[in-house]
């Protein structure tokens, strides 16, 4: 039975599977075979990043493609019968229109009592790792991707699906460039990945200052940047330990990665804190979506310590200033009552991650985990309508 809400809800985590040409449509020819390509390889349509086939979905043409919601329980940590990630998606069925079409999802919508939604990438973030030793051909790629994105999803379509488009930040005055051209096409939010930012001098931390210019902007401009799980520069790091450095999505869910502790959106939030990102721009606005909360918990106990140790290193307690600054899209799994304790209830977002395999098949049904750690009704309608809504505009 269909979970019926008294409010039309928002939902800050909700996917496309791109179309075939996401990377292509707009690929500028001097770049073209350096970027996103497609081959038929042993009869199967493969996916060629800078001239490699990428792994990090095994099936990058998404036709056909799991149902939603078919690894809920998995995720959930229950798995009874022991079954492989193969048995768990189940039968596969063709990418349904919604998928694909802005009308068609917001028909969906309508039947699902969704008002609005961020809307994310599938294979757009697991793309930038791949082409870090040509960083002129990434931002080229990019730039490509959210051409096709404007066209067929739009930025702020019928001001109900936020498409985020999709920022690098190796070079810094593209990054720029390119945030100044989407906010002139109306976008309210853009969306990266966490972890340490590969630059034409090396490694940085996003909170270094190189990066100032394009801060300055996102804080001027009142828009909300999101951080989004995908591949990171830690996967690297899985490499140091006898691991393939491929991640292919599902299959690390029960590998090594899945109980290591290196966890990038902790250590960018931290240096983001180490670095007073917040303080020279005191209006950014961050969301970090599909990364689970457990950061939260780690990340707020070091900074309880540090600054109990050395509070003149800080203009206020850290943890305020995260609290002002960051909003949070928790696993459904997660301890939710302990992030409202953290955190409050006015930085918790909703997020269903439909329609992948490990989200909801109901986002309306978010509602039940919220309530079975007992919010308020007027607490879940905070979470899963006015916070959403909120990062949805601009600061003035």
């Amino acid at each position: 039975m269909a979970t019926e809400l008294p409010f039309e809800f928002f939902d800050c985590d909700n996917h496309y599977y791109e179309a075939v040409d996401a990377f292509t449509r707009y690929a500028e020819p001097e770049f073209r075979r350096r970027t996103v390509q497609w081959a038929e390889i042993n009869g199967r349509q493969r996916l060629l990043v800078s001239g490699k086939v990428n792994r990090f979905i095994p099936n990058p043409t998404f036709d056909p493609v799991a149902r939603p919601g078919a690894m809920d329980e998995y995720f959930r940590g229950r798995n009874p019968k022991s079954s492989d990630v193969r048995q768990l998606f189940g039968e596969l069925e063709p990418v349904r229109p919604a998928y694909r079409d802005r009308d068609a999802r917001l028909a969906l919508m309508d039947e699902q009592g969704m008002r609005g939604t961020l809307l994310l990438p599938t294979l757009g973030v697991g793309i930038e790792q791949a082409m870090l030793h040509d960083l002129p051909a990434l931002g080229s790629a990019f730039r490509s991707f959210n051409r096709w994105l404007d066209d067929d999803w739009g930025y702020a379509y019928q001001e109900r699906i936020f498409a985020a488009p999709y920022i690098t930040l190796s070079d810094v005055e593209g990054a720029v460039a390119e945030l100044q051209r989407v906010l002139d096409r109306d976008a309210r939010f853009v969306v990266m990945v966490a972890g340490p930012v590969m630059t034409r001098e090396g490694l940085k931390s996003p909170a270094d200052a190189y990066f100032d210019p394009f801060w300055q902007l996102v804080n001027d401009s009142g828009i909300t940047v999101v951080y989004h799980s995908g591949m990171t520069y830690y996967n690297k790091y899985m490499t140091d330990w006898g691991e393939s450095s491929e991640l292919e999505a599902f299959k690390a869910s029960a590998s090594f990665m899945a109980l290591s502790s290196p966890d990038p959106v902790h250590d960018t939030f931290a240096s983001m804190i180490a670095h007073r990102l917040f303080t020279r721009f005191p209006r950014l606005r961050i969301a970090v979506i599909e990364s689970g909360a457990s950061w939260v918990l780690h990340l707020f106990a070091k900074l309880k310590k540090v600054y109990g140790q050395a509070p003149f290193r800080f203009p206020e307690d850290p943890r305020e200033t995260i609290k002002r600054h960051v909003w949070v899209s928790p696993y459904y799994e997660d301890d939710l009552g302990e992030l409202k304790r953290l955190i409050g209830v006015d930085r918790i977002l909703m997020g269903s991650d439909f329609p992948h395999v490990e989200g909801l098949a109901e986002p309306a049904s978010y509602i039940k985990d919220l309530e079975n750690f007992q919010f308020t009704p007027q607490e879940c309608e905070r979470i899963m309508r006015h916070n959403g809504w909120e990062l949805a505009s601009r600061l003035a």
